[in-house]
C-alpha cells in the first residue's frame, strides 16, 4: 500500500484523494496535518484517518508516510513540496503547481534531483475523455490546427475566499485559468507565446475574470476565457477548429458529473461517451503507478513550469503583477 499523508484539511481533499483512496486497493490515507489539532483531529475522524498531526513539518518527518498530498494554498505549494521531497516523500501537488514559473523551476529542480515523483494534480488530463480528445487532435483527423478555446469559469461570490488574496498566490487565472491554460497547451501541439490579455479586477492585484490570447509556432490560435466572478457565471468547455473538421467538449474537468464529447468532419457529426469513474480515481491510480512501478506521468514538473511559464506571461501582457510566494 502506498501510504499518503495530507497537508491540511482541505475542502478538496474528500473528492480530490481520500475517496480515490477508499476505492483503491494500492493506497491509502493514514495521516493528515493541520496547524490546528483540533481541525485535524475532528477531519480524521470524520473521514477515517489513524494518524494526525498539529504541524505539517511533523507529519513529513513520519517514517511510515511514503507520500504526500499538498492542497495548501498556492503560495504554499512551492515550500511544502519542496520540503516534502527533502524529506523523501513523493508529492501530488495540487494546481497550479507553484506561485509563479521560476518557483516552479526551483521545485522541477529539487524533484529531478530527488528521483521522487512530483505530479501536478490536473485530474482532468487523466480522465479518457481527454486522453481521447488529445488522441484525436493528433490523429490529423480534424486536419490542420486553426483555432483553440477553452473555458473555465464558476462562480465564486465568497470574496473572502483565499482564492481572492493576493499574498496567498489567488486570482483567477490561478485557480480557473491554469485548467484553461493547461487545455490549450495539451490540444494545442506544443508550447504557446502570449499575444495579449484583459483581466477584470476583483482588487488592485486580484483578477476576478481573465482573457488570454496565444500563438503557437505552427500558427494556429488560442483564446483561454476563466473567471471566479463574472457575467459568465458557468462555463466550462474546449473547442478545437482545423481545415477538416472541430472537436467540442463540454465538461472536460469534471466529466464524472456530465460531458459531451463531439466530433464534426466531413460533414459528419458524432458522439462519444465515457464511464462515470471520477477523474481523481484515474488521477490516483496515475500517481501510484508511477510511485510503485516507474510509470511515467502526463503531468510533470516540466510540464508544470511550462503551465506556469504561460501564466506568468498573462499576467504580464494583462499589467497585473506575477503572484509570489507566500
Amino acid at each position: 500500500m502506498l501510504r499518503i499523508g495530507v497537508l491540511g484539511a482541505a475542502r478538496i481533499a474528500p473528492a480530490a484523494v481520500l475517496g480515490p483512496a477508499k476505492a483503491s486497493a494500492e493506497a491509502e490515507v493514514s495521516a493528515v496535518a493541520a496547524r490546528d489539532p483540533e481541525r485535524a483531529r475532528a477531519f480524521a475522524a470524520k473521514h477515517g484517518i489513524a494518524k494526525t498531526y498539529g504541524d505539517y513539518a511533523e507529519l513529513l518527518a513520519d517514517p511510515s508516510i511514503d507520500a504526500v498530498y499538498n492542497p495548501l494554498p498556492n503560495g504554499l505549494h512551492g515550500r511544502w513540496t519542496l520540503a516534502a521531497l527533502a524529506a523523501g516523500k513523493h508529492v501530488l501537488c495540487e494546481k497550479p503547481f507553484t506561485a509563479n514559473a521560476s518557483e516552479a523551476r526551483d521545485v522541477a529542480k529539487a524533484a529531478h534531483e530527488s528521483g521522487l515523483v512530483v505530479m501536478e494534480a490536473f485530474h482532468y488530463r487523466y480522465h479518457p475523455l481527454f486522453q481521447r480528445a488529445v488522441e484525436i487532435v493528433e490523429s490529423g483527423e480534424l486536419g490542420t490546427l486553426q483555432r483553440i478555446e477553452t473555458e473555465m469559469c464558476f462562480p465564486l461570490p465568497r470574496f473572502s475566499d483565499i482564492r481572492y488574496n493576493y499574498e496567498l498566490a489567488g486570482g483567477a487565472l490561478m485557480d480557473a485559468g491554469c485548467y484553461a491554460v493547461h487545455m490549450a497547451r495539451s490540444l494545442g501541439g506544443s508550447e504557446p507565446q502570449v499575444v495579449s490579455a484583459q483581466a477584470k479586477l476583483h482588487s488592485p492585484d486580484i483578477d476576478r475574470a481573465m482573457r488570454a490570447e496565444l500563438k503557437f509556432d505552427a500558427g494556429h490560435t488560442a483564446k483561454v476565457t476563466c473567471s471566479m466572478w463574472s457575467s459568465t457565471l458557468l462555463r466550462i468547455s474546449a473547442r478545437v477548429v482545423g481545415d477538416a473538421g472541430e472537436l467540442r467538449i463540454l465538461n472536460p474537468a469534471s466529466p464524472q458529473i456530465g460531458h459531451r464529447l463531439t466530433v464534426r468532419t466531413g460533414g459528419r457529426r458524432r458522439a462519444e461517451r465515457f464511464e462515470r469513474r471520477p477523474s481523481y480515481a484515474y488521477q490516483l491510480d496515475a500517481f501510484v503507478a508511477a510511485v510503485q512501478r516507474g510509470t511515467p506521468v502526463l503531468t510533470t514538473p516540466e510540464d508544470s513550469v511550462a503551465n506556469m511559464t504561460v501564466i506568468d506571461g498573462i499576467y504580464e501582457a494583462s499589467g497585473l503583477p506575477l503572484r509570489h510566494p507566500s
